[in-house]
């Protein structure tokens, strides 16, 4: 039951992703800045936030719904959510090495795979 929540509230988030960043990008037309991913980064990890604390505190989110949402809906709609939310947890937990590590090595091994994928399809 689990793989289909995830699948169907991935399926959710990815529409609003879809909706939502071009929205966003049209509202601030001619910016060259991607306003529009980094808004629905921005939301999502707030959202991610939120529910954590909810899920924590109140018991809210639990089981399948809690994969449905943390997994399916806010992983269709924004990966960047669980990245901020899994650093956020080892900052919490006092593991600002690996909190660190994370942080960094996502941004910049992230980037430098892009250009390494890039420059593969340029010899392709």
């Amino acid at each position: 039951m689990s793989y289909l929540l995830v699948f169907l509230f991935g399926g959710v988030g990815c529409i609003l992703r879809y909706l939502m960043g071009p929205f966003v990008q049209r509202c601030f037309e001619g910016m060259m800045f991607p306003i529009g991913t980094f808004c629905v980064n921005m939301l999502g990890c707030f959202v991610i936030g939120l529910l954590g604390q909810l899920s924590e505190s109140k018991g809210f989110f639990q089981g399948d719904m809690r994969a449905a949402f943390f997994i399916g809906l806010l992983g269709g709609f924004t990966t960047f959510s669980s990245f901020g939310f899994e650093t956020f947890n080892l900052l919490r937990d006092g593991q600002f090495l690996y909190a660190t590590a994370n942080a960094v090595g996502q941004l910049v091994l992230g980037i430098t795979f892009v250009w390494l994928g890039f420059a593969l399809g340029r010899l392709l």
